[in-house]
């Protein structure tokens, strides 16, 4: 059996530039997190909060909470001046990744390119559900390939009745996802460090497309790329974002759907 833990990252609301003064959030939406046998999920939880105590024993904001009840978020702890500045931040991240990939597991992302125009053409719970359904598929063609089932866990969403119908739907749909064997697990994160650690990775992978999208808006990312771009590439699977192709007249994403190209990596 393999457990998929997944978070969102960039927005799924509109964007039309990072200095618009409403829609300013990020020009990719998406999923992402990781995939590990069933056997080595316990102790992949045990090293990550044994990483969070090494590397965050002194954070003024834990408030004497215990490691196992307490969060940080990765929007929070990887940020663009941390990774700079801090060799341990970046280390915490490259170890994590290490102990993933030293357990069989594989690092998984999708995400689509948003439409960019006055805001008003973006449907971001169609867009949610676009994507939740991707990611579901990419997952289910992986454990295809490996001969195994799988089931997801994810952080507690606002809008879960629609995401356990869109599961639904892809696993009975024409198209079923027969290795996935039950819709996903909504678990509270702060108590889940498996679900911590892939909002660790929905946050770093978030930002490189940030920056590999809008590269002159979001220069001040273009670090999470050169440190962990790599490194990351090295253990994903079945991972992509859909690209629009590029409007040569205004420099932008065009805004009809079909002119999409995939883009690994």
């Amino acid at each position: 059996m393999i457990f998929a833990y997944l978070d969102e990252f960039g927005h799924n609301g509109p964007y039309v530039a990072r200095n618009d003064p409403r829609y300013n959030t990020s020009p990719v939406f998406g999923l992402a997190g990781f995939l590990m046998p069933q056997e080595r999920v316990r102790s992949f939880g045990t090293c990550y909060l044994q990483l969070k105590k090494q590397y965050l024993a002194d954070d003024p904001k834990r408030k004497d909470k215990e490691f196992y009840e307490w969060e940080k978020k990765g929007t929070n702890y990887l940020t663009p001046k941390s990774i700079t500045k801090y060799p341990s931040i970046r280390d915490s991240m490259f170890r994590m990744m290490s102990e993933i990939a030293s357990r069989d597991g594989r690092i998984i992302y999708q995400g689509r390119e948003k439409i960019r125009s006055d805001g008003t053409g973006l449907n971001p719970n169609g867009l949610y559900t676009t994507v939740f359904a991707h990611t579901i598929r990419a997952i289910d063609a992986y454990c295809e390939r490996i001969n195994q089932n799988f089931v997801i866990v994810l952080d507690q969403h606002s809008a879960r009745s629609q995401l356990l119908v869109t599961a639904s739907k892809t696993m009975y749909g024409k198209r079923p996802t027969r290795r996935m064997i039950c819709p996903p697990f909504e678990v509270e994160s702060h108590i889940n460090q498996q679900v911590q650690a892939a909002d660790w990775i929905a946050t770093v992978v978030g930002r490189i497309w940030n920056s590999r999208l809008d590269a002159d808006a979001f220069a001040d990312m273009a670090d999470y790329d050169k440190y962990f771009g790599d490194r990351i590439e090295a253990i994903s699977t079945n991972s992509e974002v859909t690209r629009r192709l590029l409007d040569r007249r205004k420099r932008r994403p065009a805004a009809n759907a079909g002119e999409i190209v995939v883009e690994r990596g």
